[in-house]
């Protein structure tokens, strides 16, 4: 049986908000996205819960952190995000929870986006048995930033952002989930693919740390080989896919 093909992702906003747990997330998950709509004079902000700190075993954590924060600020510049932001839970140790979704209610408020853009929440990577297990990271805080996108709206779920200046947010229309194995909608990744490779290779301390290949050989096998891999349910272009949920 022939799969769905995806719809055109919603073309018809100017905000958008990415919230992901570590950086190099968005990198590995959508940023040719990201990049064809900053094309278009669209603005994305990055917010990402940790700085990764506990993402290379050779690097302590207090000297990891700062490197990968200046990894991801290069790699966001490569696509034409300039805002990106930082939470400071601890990376690994994330949890789900009220003190997460104020967090990201908090920025949903300050930056009042239209879209909102998280990675996979489910426990697994793609469906069926042998798929591989999602982390605790990513779970917590996609399933919270679904959450937040809502909490945002309404004036008496956290009443203390609005005594700190952050007016109720109800503009939310869309949440994007990248890495989902049922998605919905997808973007042309024509666009963007190359600097989605230069983006990804800006994180080249945890890339050399993780693979024995070399880094842009890896990077660009891995962002290709996904953006092939939707086209046949996109007309045969190369795609970026997202599961949409309607706000």
């Amino acid at each position: 049986m022939t799969e769905q093909q995806f719809a055109p992702m919603p073309e018809d906003w100017q905000r958008a908000l990415a919230v992901v747990a570590h950086p190099d997330d968005l990198e590995y998950g959508c940023s040719a996205a990201i990049a064809a709509w900053t094309d278009r004079g669209k603005e994305v902000t990055y917010l990402l819960a940790t700085r990764g700190e506990a993402g290379i075993d050779g690097i302590a954590p207090d000297a990891c952190g700062p490197l990968r924060e200046r990894e991801q600020r290069a790699s966001a510049a490569v696509v034409g995000v300039d805002a990106v932001e930082f939470l400071d839970h601890r990376d690994g140790t994330i949890e789900y929870g009220l003190g997460l979704r104020r967090d990201i209610a908090a920025a949903v408020r300050r930056h009042r986006p239209e879209l909102v853009i998280t990675l996979n929440h489910r426990d697994t990577w793609g469906g069926g048995p042998g798929a591989p297990w999602n982390t605790p990271d990513h779970r917590a805080v996609g399933r919270a930033t679904l959450d937040a996108a809502a909490d945002a709206g309404n004036r008496w779920i956290f009443p203390e952002l609005t005594g700190q200046g952050l007016d109720p947010w109800n503009g939310v229309r869309w949440v994007a989930v990248a890495g989902s194995a049922t998605p919905t909608h997808a973007v042309d990744a024509t666009p963007g693919l190359e600097r989605s490779v230069l983006s990804l290779l800006e994180h080249r301390a945890y890339i050399e740390a993780l693979t024995d290949e070399d880094p842009e050989k890896y990077c660009r096998t891995f962002l290709t080989g996904n953006a092939m891999a939707a086209a046949p349910r996109f007309g045969g272009r190369p795609a970026v896919a997202f599961e949409l949920f309607g706000r």
